[in-house]
């Protein structure tokens, strides 16, 4: 990155789908407790979007998703707050509310957290991986985009249950158009093995080609992903149950990966007449790399 912050509200595009997003997710592997929450601001369409969800040891599901209306640029809505404590170094974020336990409407908890987010290691930039006419073809989903892990501590309430979190997880920053139905298949996996040992993975499936990037942090740096090869294994109902890759990165060494999924939520995206045209998986994930394991989130949106 230059010198000026990414962590900022952009000046905003004039496109309909110009979105601002930001992202973080968590897992505690002690609790098998895992966490993903997101504030996308969409100022043309004056909507701020955000889902919050909550995936637990016994299988069940808190959250929610919803758009509210866009009065301001805080990134706030729906009782979630995510807050810059310093630039591309530490967050807070906080929530307060009820959420609903998926597929069981009439259940409600009243959750609250407030965790804080400290990074681990240096901002990562896509362009660092895509670049020419790799970026053209990206630009209907996110133009800008960047990737950090950290570690995740602080309170969860549930209920009448009390949770000390401590924890690591990814952030994601992106900015631009972003049109969740552009793709035929999204493909976005984070990983942390330990506070010195991660990557992060977005692969895209577009009508024009596919789009791969990312990074490996080892031995204390960012080594950019160039290529991804992906071999899926998929449940009954689509989402991904087993993932092989191979992650080829720009100093010429292939990292050979395996994710099991653990835990899964699925989120409906429709199109703007509201038929449902994508489902997004977002699973929690058991991953092996030689000796090493880790876990962490493999996200695939699917185009019906």
């Amino acid at each position: 990155m230059n010198s000026l912050s990414s962590d900022v509200i952009h000046e905003f595009g004039s496109q309909e789908e110009w979105n601002e997003s930001f992202y973080f997710n968590f897992y505690d592997r002690g609790q098998d407790i895992c966490g993903f929450m997101r504030v996308g601001l969409k100022p043309n369409k004056k909507l701020k979007d955000v889902f919050c969800f909550l995936m637990l040891p016994d299988g069940s599901v808190l959250g929610v998703k919803d758009s509210v209306a866009m009065e301001d640029s805080e990134l706030e809505a729906k009782g979630l707050k995510l807050v810059k404590v310093e630039d591309e170094k530490t967050w807070r974020l906080e929530f307060s509310g009820e959420l609903p336990r998926m597929h069981k409407d009439a259940e409600k908890e009243q959750v609250s957290f407030a965790l804080d987010f400290t990074a681990l290691n240096s901002v990562y930039d896509y362009r660092e991986s895509v670049s020419g006419e790799k970026e053209k073809v990206a630009q209907a989903v996110a133009s800008e985009h960047t990737e950090q892990f950290g570690k995740v501590v602080g309170k969860l309430n549930i209920g009448t249950r009390v949770y000390d979190i401590n924890g690591m997880g990814e952030r994601d920053h992106s900015w631009g158009v972003r049109d969740w139905n552009a793709p035929k298949m999204w493909v976005w996996i984070t990983c942390q093995f330990d506070e010195g040992y991660a990557f992060n993975l977005t692969k895209l499936f577009m009508d024009k080609g596919e789009v791969d990037a990312g990074f490996i942090h080892i031995d204390g740096k960012n080594v950019p992903i160039m290529r991804a090869d992906i071999v899926t294994e998929y449940n009954r109902d689509n989402s991904p149950n087993t993932v092989y890759m191979a992650l080829h990165d720009k100093e010429g060494d292939v990292h050979g990966v395996k994710a099991v999924v653990k835990h899964k939520s699925t989120m409906p995206f429709a199109s703007r007449d509201g038929k449902v045209v994508s489902h997004m998986h977002e699973c929690l994930a058991k991953f092996t790399l030689d000796d090493d394991v880790g876990y962490g989130i493999v996200e695939y949106l699917i185009r019906k």
